[in-house]
């Protein structure tokens, strides 16, 4: 469980994870902010359809890639949280379905 040892109160930002508004530290990646919240399925394999979630929290492993603002294959450890986000799970290759960015 990921906490925060400052002490002190954080600022908190507002994000949207697969429909649901979150709560999450300002200043901290999108992968950290979605695991502070008890979020630990990001994305799921190509061909097994598994669920995923961040490992190396450095950017080498690719197991948190999200959907982020309807742009597929984004490294969650890897881009701080802003406010407003809609970061969706991401499905598979990343691949969206024709007809838009939203996804299915």
């Amino acid at each position: 469980m990921l906490v925060n040892v400052s002490g002190q109160p954080a600022a908190t930002i507002t994000v949207t994870f697969e429909g649901r508004e979150i709560s999450v530290r300002a200043g901290v990646s999108i992968a950290a902010g979605l695991m502070e919240a008890g979020i630990t399925h990001f994305r799921d394999t190509p061909v097994t359809r598994s669920p995923r979630a961040p490992f190396c929290m450095m950017g080498a492993c690719f197991d948190c890639l999200v959907i982020v603002d309807g742009k597929a294959n984004c490294q969650a450890c890897m881009i701080e949280a802003r406010e407003g986000m809609v970061i969706r799970r991401q499905p598979g290759d990343g691949h969206l379905p024709t007809g838009g960015s939203d996804g299915p």
